[in-house]
């Protein structure tokens, strides 16, 4: 029997699993929904380590180059460069989901609003990040009485939309659609034991979230979105059954609604932060932006919405930087200068192990007030010691700045769009779980906002959950809002000269 046809079996994480001999521990991971490949198992991120005992590949080069000798003595291996040769036992470093931002509270204009929601026991709004998932059950008063979060489990096919998109095109939309409706169904399952009463008692769920986790929770054909000139398939506004998402744990029959979409990169997670932020029902010029993997904005003014989307990367998220991670125990948060020495702050009182992306914003501003780090991103010290073991290189300063610039050059193009000035600009809404974290006056100082916008900040929590809970509880604004979608003026930044020379500028710090 040759090799390719011999079967194996791999305990992972205790559970035993039959595969055949060759198969690469990160496509067995894939399959399973355990661990996280940011780079979509590409050998590039260093960060699928597992330990494992018995038979696989010997160490490839990428694996020499990101583990030391004694991590390869001990076991430790990236997953997606190790092949399955015979029986073995692997062992992935699990992540909890640490501190996902599920707050916000609801506008002025809607706490006064009559409540019209489902029509018996409990409704749930969900928000599909693409890094992490976040949901609130509701009463028919509109009382939080339970919440919940989890990590996202399509992370093992990549940290961003772009490695996701590749991996479904592969052949994996299935498998992810069904790891994502899998993990709704035991969120689900959380919010009801944590309140008490039945998940069937559970009537009716919005789930909000971008365009491209839309399209693979549906299992729609995301290829469209992969290429010029990026149209979705579907802009959603839309109820379906329970049933149609496999989501068990409710009635079959139970309403599903999946709000609209701006565009193809402009999802309805913006389209329900904007609900939240109230931004239209005030004659003030407001900006509104979600710092993320795609960071997405909204510029209003005059009674006109105009929206983009930036590329921004995952470094704010954690996935892109050698020692980054999410915000957990363990993670660098706050990072400050005492008396010219860096000094830090460490999630849960315990020893640093990483750095998550409001640190990474601290540690950058950091930097520069100690004078390590230059205008032009030139490290002094290559890598910085923030708190050791956790080091800042040059590579992470890079990522930095190609995401803070997509991101504050994208606020630029839309101001200058409408013929404004960032004077002009009465409030800059952050929205989502970074924006909750991060220390405005050092984004200024690195670059990631305007300097001048920090002072007229306005965090909004999880924005996109709270808008989501608001269609939940009163379906009578959702014509509304699919109009919204429709009539929003969308800017594309990829050929727009405005966005080009900002985007060149805003390199520097």
């Amino acid at each position: 029997m040759n090799q390719e046809k011999k079967m194996v079996v791999v305990t992972l994480n205790g559970t035993a699993y039959s595969c055949p001999a060759g198969t690469t521990l990160g496509d067995l991971m894939q399959g399973h929904g355990h661990g996280n490949m940011p780079c979509g198992g590409h050998g590039k991120c260093g960060k699928c380590r597992v330990t494992v005992k018995g038979e696989v590949t010997p160490p490839t080069e990428d694996e020499r180059k990101a583990l030391t000798a004694e991590e390869l003595t001990e076991g430790i291996r990236l997953a997606c460069r190790t092949r399955v040769l015979g029986n073995c036992t692997v062992t992935t470093a699990e992540q909890s989901g640490g501190q996902i931002v599920t707050d916000g509270e609801f506008p002025s204009s809607m706490k006064h609003g009559a409540l019209n929601p489902f029509r018996s026991g409990y409704g749930a709004a969900i928000d599909i990040g693409t890094t992490t998932l976040a949901a609130r059950l509701y009463d028919r008063e509109g009382r939080i009485v339970a919440g919940a979060s989890r990590l996202n489990p399509q992370s093992v096919w990549g940290a961003d939309v772009i490695s996701r998109m590749e991996a479904a095109m592969a052949g994996n939309a299935s498998k992810m659609a069904a790891q994502t409706r899998r993990t709704l169904d035991d969120m689900l399952a959380e919010l009801a034991k944590t309140a008490g009463v039945q998940s069937r008692d559970i009537g009716a769920v919005t789930i909000t979230g971008n365009t491209v986790m839309l399209h693979l929770l549906t299992e729609t054909d995301v290829e469209p979105l992969t290429h010029a000139p990026f149209e979705a398939k579907r802009l959603f506004g839309e109820t379906l059954p329970a049933s149609h998402l496999d989501l068990t744990r409710l009635d079959p029959d139970a309403p599903v609604y999946l709000p609209p979409c701006i565009a193809a990169f402009v999802g309805a997670d913006t389209v329900t932060a904007i609900l939240a932020s109230d931004i239209r029902e005030s004659p003030e010029t407001a900006l509104l932006c979600d710092i993320g993997t795609n960071g997405e904005m909204v510029l209003w003014h005059e009674n006109t919405l105009y929206a983009c989307s930036t590329a921004a990367g995952p470094a704010f998220e954690g996935a892109g930087i050698s020692m980054g991670m999410g915000g957990r125990t363990g993670a660098v948060d706050r990072v400050w200068v005492t008396d010219g020495r860096i000094d830090a702050h460490v999630i849960g009182e315990a020893a640093p192990t990483g750095i998550c992306g409001s640190g990474l914003v601290d540690a950058v501003a950091a930097l520069l007030d100690t004078e390590e780090l230059d205008e032009t991103g030139f490290l002094e010290d290559d890598p910085a010691v923030i708190a050791d073991p956790v080091e800042i290189t040059q590579e992470d300063i890079r990522a930095v700045q190609l995401a803070k610039s997509a991101i504050h050059a994208g606020m630029r193009t839309l101001i200058e769009t409408a013929g404004l000035s960032c004077d002009e600009v009465t409030t800059l809404y952050i929205a989502g779980g970074f924006g909750s974290y991060l220390d405005v006056k050092n984004a200024g100082k690195i670059g990631l906002l305007p300097e001048e916008l920090t002072d007229r900040v306005t965090v909004l929590g999880n924005a996109a959950l709270t808008g989501a809970a608001m269609l939940l509880l009163c379906p009578d604004l959702r014509p509304a809002c699919e109009s919204m979608a429709r009539e929003t003026r969308i800017v594309e930044l990829a050929t727009n000269p405005v966005f080009v020379s900002e985007y060149m500028e805003r390199m520097m710090f």
